[in-house]
């Protein structure tokens, strides 16, 4: 018997305006054993888009998904979150649909608090985006991006590896093809403020059976490297399945972002803690690690509880974490707006 393992989804339900959720796969069986990953030590570098990145340390944030959905309530969650972790997180993440306009009152909010900002865009039918069928939604939103005016990391088409994906990404050729056309319309708007996230599941480098790489756009289309990482119901350490990461990212030239991790799984008493335990330390030995984004929420279909609201001791765990300055270098301007949204209130 196959078991499963949670990723990560952006769903619509009629209640939400476009939250993530995880959703269930099968897990391949065999795993490659975890390769031997020595820091990259050559420098990192962007595109030169985005926000400058920090000469030393991570920046450490967190999407929480709110009791209301709406600007006000998810940053009443966020601002709850980052008390709860002693106050020192500094980044705010925000998931759309592809049809949902941004940035708009959620991520002013997120401004308002002096937050920098990674914004997942989900994307759709790879093919009809080459086609041009989208090109007057794509350049509104880089119209919009550009409007907002302060740096972001834009996270497009996130997890596309995952094999439930396959019906709108077709193949790494068509996802690849489909990127460069989207950020192709944002380079002729001029928009030099988002920086380009690629974020593909660490699963799909940890499991012999998938090739996330296949999927890279290049390093010149690349301005961020990303994964997403979680320990399913095997309990794969942080570290195993970010060393096959790191092992690809180690050869790019590319700051890293953890676009997603959390404590999905139940375990049993002490083990969230423990795998929680292994994360600072970890993007500690790993400079290229730039920035991490903590996921929490609670679902009850597909089950899955990442908070910490009765798990005390990886409370504990995080907010040492998060309160280490190493994980709250120098920010950005992030007070360069150019006035408000031309997207409607959400």
């Amino acid at each position: 018997m196959t078991v499963v393992a949670l990723v990560l989804a952006c769903l619509a339900p009629a209640v939400t305006a476009c939250e993530s959720a995880p959703v269930r796969r099968p897990e391949r069986t065999m795993m490659a054993p975890p390769p031997t990953v020595e820091p990259r030590t050559a420098p990192v570098r962007t595109t030169g888009r985005g926000p400058e990145l920090p000469k030393k340390g991570a920046w450490l944030g967190a999407w929480v998904k709110p009791q209301w959905h709406s600007p006000t309530g998810r940053a009443e969650a966020l601002d709850e979150f980052n008390r709860a972790a002693g106050g020192k997180l500094t980044m705010a993440h925000m998931f759309n649909t592809w049809t949902k306009p941004f940035p708009g009152q959620t991520e002013r909010a997120f401004q308002a608090m002096g937050k920098l900002q990674m914004i997942s865009w989900a994307g759709t039918d790879t093919l009809s985006t080459v086609s041009g069928e989208y090109d007057s939604l794509i350049r509104q939103r880089a119209e919009d991006v550009k409007a907002f005016g302060v740096p972001v990391l834009l996270r497009y088409r996130w997890e596309m590896d995952r094999p439930n994906l396959s019906a709108s990404v077709h193949s790494p050729a068509d996802y690849i093809a489909a990127w460069k056309h989207v950020r192709a319309i944002f380079t002729e708007v001029g928009v030099t403020n988002a920086a380009w996230v690629w974020c593909p599941h660490a699963d799909g480098f940890a499991d012999p059976n998938r090739d996330a790489a296949a999927y890279y756009p290049g390093d010149d289309q690349v301005d961020w490297l990303c994964a997403d990482v979680y320990p399913g119901p095997e309990w794969a350490s942080f570290s195993d399945r970010m060393d096959h990461f790191m092992a690809f990212a180690r050869e790019h030239p590319r700051p890293v972002v953890i676009g997603e991790f959390g404590l999905t799984e139940k375990g049993r008493p002490g083990q969230r803690a423990d795998w929680l335990r292994e994360v600072g330390p970890y993007l500690k030995t790993h400079p290229q690690i730039k920035a991490a984004l903590y996921f929490a929420g609670k679902e009850t279909k597909p089950l899955y509880d990442s908070t910490f609201t009765d798990d005390p001791e990886s409370a504990a765990v995080f907010r040492e974490m998060a309160t280490d300055p190493y994980f709250a270098p120098p920010l950005p301007d992030l007070t360069a707006s150019t006035g408000p949204p031309s997207t409607p209130a959400r």
